[in-house]
């Protein structure tokens, strides 16, 4: 036996008798950086092996492998004795004070989001209105040509879309496809629905502008319906959500799903009409798209043109919940910040 193997197996027996007089964690620690840390005569053995010839090294390898396993099977059998010895000292010697007060558990809220979005439910229910869920991916045919929107037509340069890798694939850019899809399976019935769900758009992030939001979409069709019944239905939707004081108006506006079409604007909540940042400095705030059905999406559905009419409108939650509790940057509602959460 070799000078070095004969350190280590002197180191493993006197390793092993330290061992037995450990008694806490700390000492344990102390014993494993001692004898299996990196400045320990096991491992510092492993660098001398460079210096030895092709003959000597197998020999001292097993010397130390062996070593080194012994150690480290010791350390294991003790670490369990010593953390089963630490267990049954701390339930002998410690003790859970009942009387102390307890912590009263923070109770979950719901997101403004949702809450606007649970109102609007309600309100459309009232009217007789119901939820029909569409997909949030769709294809560019129903996001874009059913809607009268074909390959190359400019309407398509009003929005950013988001394709993905799939060709002709797209991250829905507003819920409108949802009426090609609420049409074709509802026909030849009357319909009266709401679609809400998220929508995703290349946007320049700001104040009222975010990459994604919530829509609400309502769509009915059936005989004789006519702008009167749009009017009435989005004036009587905005006066129970923002009060019955609220200012509204309707401007004339570009859809290429709708025609005639507008747009509805409630009067800035910050500002009160003098303009500001939220505003633009216009002193309204855009809540709503709409507009009668265009004669050709109405086909598209299903529906001869020439029997039925409908109308449509479009409102951002997001800004609809800004408004409804008056908070001036509409990013708020996706950084999850819990302070800016609980106070709703």
């Amino acid at each position: 036996m070799t000078e070095i193997e004969q350190k280590l197996t002197n180191e493993q027996a006197l390793a092993l008798t330290k061992l037995d007089a450990v008694s806490s964690q700390d000492e344990l620690d102390a014993w494993k950086q001692a004898h299996l840390g990196k400045a320990s005569p096991v491992m510092l053995a492993y660098g001398m092996m460079g210096s030895l010839s092709k003959e000597e090294r197998p020999a001292l390898g097993r010397v130390i492998n062996m070593v080194k396993t012994a150690l480290e099977a010791a350390y294991a059998e003790k670490e369990g004795i010593v953390r089963q010895a630490t267990l049954v000292s701390n339930l002998e010697h410690e003790r859970v004070d009942v009387t102390l007060p307890g912590h009263q558990p923070r109770r979950g809220r719901i997101h403004p989001l949702n809450t606007t979005l649970r109102e609007i439910y309600r309100i459309f229910g009232d009217m007789g209105f119901q939820i029909y869920r569409s997909p949030e991916v769709e294809t560019d045919e129903f996001n874009f040509t059913l809607l009268n929107m074909p390959p190359y037509h400019p309407a398509r340069d009003m929005q950013d879309s988001l394709y993905t890798e799939t060709e002709g694939v797209v991250l829905r850019t507003q819920t409108s496809p949802g009426q090609i899809r609420a049409m074709r399976e509802f026909y030849p019935q009357d319909i009266r629905v709401i679609l809400p769900g998220p929508v995703s758009r290349k946007e320049n992030l700001s104040a009222r502008s975010e990459i994604e939001f919530i829509q609400v979409e309502l769509l009915v069709v059936g005989r004789d319906i006519t702008f009167a019944n749009l009017k009435g239905t989005i004036e009587d939707f905005a006066h129970r959500t923002f009060g019955d004081d609220a200012r509204t108006r309707l401007r004339p506006s570009y859809f290429p799903f709708t025609e005639p079409s507008a747009e509805m604007d409630v009067e800035c909540f910050i500002c009160k009409g003098k303009g500001c940042s939220v505003c633009k400095g216009s002193g309204w705030l855009e809540i709503l798209g709409c507009g009668m059905v265009h004669p050709t999406v109405l086909a598209n559905g299903g529906y001869d043109p020439t029997v039925y009419s409908g109308f449509a409108a479009g409102m951002g939650i997001d800004r609809t919940t800004l408004m409804r509790y008056h908070v001036d940057d509409i990013r708020h509602f996706r950084n999850n910040d819990i302070r800016f959460l609980e106070q709703f």
